[in-house]
């Protein structure tokens, strides 16, 4: 196994930079900067000099002893002051050193993944907590990097082992009298079990809405004042406006942070009958992202009139309320009239959603959890046909089983890693 490192903070001028080595090389690298030998594990301050004896730097180094490591590895952390010139200098001695090389991107997370010390999920919590922007996100992060998905999956499969193994002995014996019928138990583990993932799967949508932020559209008629308020929301010109009708072609994003909930605003083209053949591609693709959206604002006296559907919870305000003699449910990007209220109407609707969401984030995590879901059902359905069908039904069990070992990364994702680790910096 190589010896890897990279720096491991952040790129640029810093008070404090980390250089992370992780492999059987990592501590005497460590020692052959430092000119001294260094505890298997523990912290010391050092002086760090190049080959001909040069001055460094000084700076901490730590070092960690396998298996008590985040890779599982031999560990060496140096921590050094930031600046450019100093990263620099370090790095350059570590990759004249023999046997040690630059770490991949997501090198050091796969070497943990690898060696046992975190699943596949934990993995995919470290990239969301890395990524997190809003409370929201970094909570559903902490969750899924704490393991409880991974445990969750571990207790699922756990019971279905005890459910086959039962089934097993059954076909095992059956030539001899087997003193009590399994099938109640064996039930029981497998129902209990795909109530849980059903449950689960149903709430994958809004924890992955969690994850990559909720779509929030405005619709309305041609200058009813749909960029002007998508720029007072987000408190910058997002969107140009202007006394032309049709201004507004494409949809136009704007990400926001919501009571702690990542929300992306969508300003769509004004919704209308017209002969403007590009006008026209504004507007299907208006139409389409509102319906798709998690949420919907009408800004319209009478949204019947903009050819969308008001699903329940979508928001309908009164546009350019400024001008209105009666501003009671009115809205103005304008003066700000109204801004609060729905900024608290949207917050609202979109957290009471939030609260029913899962552990499982990721549509990997759906399919998973629908392919262990649907094997355990054509279990069940086998079982009722009695003891002659448990080699059937024990093979169902064992497909469930499979799926939950791919969830967590045991099995049949080799084809992920790649892609999953390639959007980690260097260092992590």
């Amino acid at each position: 196994m190589d010896t890897i490192f990279a720096l491991a903070s952040a790129q640029g001028k810093a008070g404090v930079a980390v250089i992370r080595l992780s492999g059987p090389l990592a501590h005497s690298a460590a020692e052959g900067l430092t000119g001294g030998e260094l505890p298997p594990r523990g912290m010391i301050l050092r002086t760090l000099r190049d080959r001909d004896g040069s001055r460094l730097d000084d700076g901490l180094v730590l070092t960690f002893q396998a298996p008590a490591s985040f890779t599982g590895e031999d560990v060496a952390e140096l921590q050094i002051h930031g600046s450019t010139a100093s990263v620099n200098a370090v790095l350059m001695c570590l990759s004249d050193t023999d046997g040690l090389r630059i770490a991949e991107p997501g090198e050091f997370t796969r070497r943990a993944l690898e060696n046992g010390k975190m699943d596949l999920t934990q993995v995919e919590g470290l990239a969301d907590l890395i990524d997190a922007e809003t409370e929201a996100q970094r909570k559903q992060a902490q969750t899924i990097l704490a393991g409880e998905l991974g445990a969750l999956a571990e207790r699922w499969r756990r019971d279905l082992i005890r459910a086959a193994s039962l089934l097993e002995a059954v076909i095992d014996f059956a030539d001899e009298d087997v003193p009590t019928d399994v099938t109640p138990e064996v039930q029981q583990l497998v129902t209990a079990v795909m109530g849980d993932l059903r449950r689960e799967a149903d709430a994958v949508k809004i924890a992955e809405r969690i994850r990559t932020g909720f779509e929030v559209a405005i619709i309305g008629l041609p200058n009813a004042g749909k960029s002007t308020l998508l720029n007072a929301l987000a408190g910058r010109d997002a969107a140009i406006t202007s006394e032309y009708a049709g201004t507004t072609r494409d949809v136009i994003e704007v990400r926001m942070d919501l009571s702690g909930l990542p929300v992306t605003l969508l300003d769509t083209a004004g919704l209308r009958e017209t002969e403007d053949f590009v006008e026209n591609l504004g507007i299907e693709l208006a139409r389409k992202r509102a319906e798709a959206a998690d949420l919907r604002v009408f800004l319209a006296d009478t949204p019947g009139e903009l050819g969308v559907t008001m699903q329940d919870g979508d928001i309908q305000v009164f546009p350019k309320a400024d001008l209105r003699a009666e501003s009671e449910g009115g809205i103005s990007g304008k003066t700000g009239q109204g801004i609060d209220t729905l900024i608290s109407q949207i917050s609202c609707a979109l957290g009471n959603r939030s609260t029913s969401y899962g552990i499982a984030t990721r549509e990997r995590h759906r399919v998973a959890i629908n392919k262990a879901a649907e094997a355990l059902g054509q279990a069940i359905t086998v079982l009722e046909s009695g003891p002659e069908l448990y080699d059937i039904a024990a093979e169902e069990l064992r497909t469930a089983i499979r799926a939950l070992e791919s969830l967590v990364g045991r099995i049949d994702v080799e084809n992920l890693l790649d892609e999953i680790f390639s959007s980690f910096c260097l260092g992590k």
